[in-house]
C-alpha cells in the first residue's frame, strides 16, 4: 500500500517495514532480536516514579495545550536505562518476551492509548543505501549521556522527500528518534535509519511520524510532510522530544 501524500494515512505494516530498512554505515538489512512484543501489562520489575518538572522541557508550540507539567521517571525491566515521561502517559514493557535474545522493550502511549515512541535494545542492525532523497532536519541534539567510546548519538526529527520527490515509496518519510548515523550533508540523504550504538549491539528509541497517532493541528488535507513540520511546533511533540532526550543509563 502506498501512503497518500494528501491524506497522510500510514498503514501499520509500512511502519514495520520501514523500521527494518534504512541507511547507515553497516551492510545488510537490520534484523531485530527474537521476540514479538505484545500488548501485555507493564512489567512489575519495571518502575515508574513521579518527578517534579525540570528546566529541560521546551515551552510553547502552536497546539491548544501546554507541554506537560507533571512527569515521572521510568526504568526498564532490566534496570539498564531510564527516561522521563509525562505522568499521564503509559509504558508497556512485556517482561520475558525478549528473554531468548536479551534486551528490553517498552512502548510509550498517550492518554488515548496511541503509541508515540518505542524503546528497544539488543538489536542487530545493518543497512544499505541504494537511493537518496531530498531531506530536512527539523531538530537535532547531541546526547552525551549515551556516548559510547567517546562518540555521542543524536536526537533528530527529520524528513525525506519534498513536493517534487516524495521520498521512499510505501513508507513514512518523517521520524523522530536517536541515531548514531552521521548527519547527512549535501542536497540528498539515505532513507531514515534511527538506531544508535548501545551494548551489546544497538538500540532504538523513537517512532515514525503518523498523523493517526500524533495530534497535529491544521487541515487534514495537508500533505504528509507539511503535517510533520506543523507537528514539530506542538506541545505533544515537545513532550516527546523531552522524553526521548532524557534517556540515560539507570545507574
Amino acid at each position: 500500500m502506498r501512503r497518500s501524500a494528501s491524506s497522510g494515512v500510514i498503514p501499520a505494516v509500512c511502519l514495520v517495514a520501514v523500521l527494518l530498512a534504512g541507511c547507515g554505515p553497516q551492510a545488510g538489512p537490520p534484523t531485530p532480536t527474537p521476540g514479538n512484543p505484545s500488548d501485555s501489562a507493564t512489567s512489575a520489575t519495571a518502575t515508574a516514579t513521579e518527578t517534579a518538572p525540570t528546566a529541560t522541557g521546551t515551552p510553547g508550540g502552536t497546539g491548544t495545550a501546554a507541554p506537560s507539567a507533571s512527569w515521572k521517571t521510568y526504568t526498564t525491566a532490566d534496570g539498564q536505562l531510564a527516561f522521563d515521561l509525562p505522568s499521564a502517559w503509559s509504558v508497556k514493557d512485556p517482561a520475558g518476551e525478549l528473554a531468548e535474545g536479551g534486551g528490553t522493550f517498552a512502548e510509550v502511549t498517550n492518554q488515548a492509548g496511541k503509541p508515540l515512541a518505542t524503546l528497544r535494545t539488543n538489536m542487530a542492525t545493518g543497512s544499505t543505501c541504494t537511493e537518496r532523497y531530498p531531506y530536512s532536519v527539523l531538530e537535532s541534539q547531541e546526547l552525551a549521556a549515551l556516548a559510547q567510546k567517546g562518540v555521542a548519538p543524536r536526537y533528530v526529527f527529520e524528513t525525506r522527500g519534498d513536493a517534487t520527490d516524495p521520498g521512499p515509496a510505501d513508507t513514512p518519510a518523517a521520524a523522530y528518534g536517536i541515531t548514531s548515523v552521521p548527519a547527512p550533508t549535501g542536497e540528498s540523504a539515505c532513507p531514515i535509519f534511527h538506531f544508535f550504538t548501545w551494548p551489546p549491539n544497538a538500540a532504538m528509541f523513537g517512532a515514525f511520524y503518523n498523523p493517526a497517532n500524533n495530534e497535529t493541528p491544521g487541515d487534514d488535507s495537508l500533505p504528509y510532510l507539511e503535517k510533520a513540520k506543523k507537528y514539530a511546533d506542538t506541545p505533544e511533540y515537545q513532550d516527546i522530544k523531552r522524553m526521548i532526550t532524557s534517556l540515560r543509563p539507570a545507574s
